[in-house]
């Protein structure tokens, strides 16, 4: 199973970016697909999950109105739309799949029931 994350970047406090995961190796349209993020210094958080071709969506309290999760299973794909960016969103941004019972916990664990993980990509945001 690999997850490969693409889209961060460095962008001004209000911008946006497309977070994207690639996922290959299993079959992702049964289980939970989130991001998670950690910052320096912090312990990683739950940001988004979703499963059930994107019909179920958990959002961590911190990005709720500003984050969107959203799912492409013909293309193994999971995206993290990031709008109106706050400097306290700089981080390494994760893709992780776990089963589907996992995604509840995603906006409020650290990712301890995600079975695989990508190497994440790092997003900066300046004020």
């Amino acid at each position: 199973v690999q997850l490969v994350e693409s889209g961060g970047g460095s962008v001004q406090a209000g911008g946006s970016l497309r977070l994207s995961c690639a996922a290959s190796g299993d079959t992702f349209s049964n289980k939970c697909m989130g991001w998670f993020r950690q910052a320096p210094g912090k312990e990683r958080e739950g940001v988004a999950g979703t499963y059930g071709y994107g019909g179920s969506t958990f959002y961590a309290d911190s990005v709720k109105g500003r984050f969107t999760i959203s799912q492409d299973n013909a293309n193994n794909m999971v995206y993290l739309q990031m709008n109106n960016l706050k400097p306290e969103d700089t981080a390494m941004y994760y893709c992780a799949a776990g089963p589907r019972f996992a995604c509840r916990t995603v906006p409020t664990g650290t990712g301890d029931g995600m079975d695989y993980w990508g190497k994440g990509t790092l997003v900066t945001i300046s004020s």
